[in-house]
């Protein structure tokens, strides 16, 4: 296991006496994360949740927002660019982007449990352009033509 890299964060007012963002069992990849206001996202509509922290990340490190599995499978609640990127440069309130894919308006309230963080290191790249890439055995063909579902083919 490798230790845990040090995250500076900041409480702002409207997270006060909440929960930090924390992993819910020793083998968790990411820390639940909590509301801090009362929302009602209705069916299909979308709603950035404030978290009433904001933090310096470490460059060369982002952090991930994910959907949690369980309000995805039984409400159809998700983050809609998932994973989302806050990104080391960021220092505004974090906020988690959520969507409702479900049929019924769905209520969130203070303190609940909304998303996933997850530290992950960045690479940043270096582009160099060439006048021809390199030859593999896929080549250009994508889009299912690796195989896969018997319907792709």
């Amino acid at each position: 296991m490798t230790e845990p890299v040090g995250v500076r964060l900041k409480r702002l007012p409207n997270g006060e006496g909440l929960d930090l963002p924390c992993y819910a069992t020793d083998g968790a990849a990411g820390m639940d994360v909590v509301s801090a206001e009362n929302v009602r996202i209705a069916p299909a509509a979308r709603h950035a949740v404030a978290t009433g922290l904001s933090m310096a990340i470490p460059r060369g490190y982002e952090i991930q927002v994910r959907p949690r599995s369980g309000l995805a499978l039984k409400h159809g609640i998700t983050v809609p660019n998932t994973p989302g990127t806050i990104d080391s440069d960021y220092r505004g309130e974090l906020k988690i982007i959520l969507i409702n894919h479900g049929a019924e308006p769905f209520e969130i309230q203070r303190g609940d449990r909304v998303a996933q963080l997850v530290l992950a290191p960045v690479t940043q790249a270096r582009w160099e352009e060439v006048a021809e890439l390199d030859d593999t055995a896929r080549g250009a063909s994508g889009f299912g033509s690796t195989g896969g579902h018997a319907k792709l083919a």
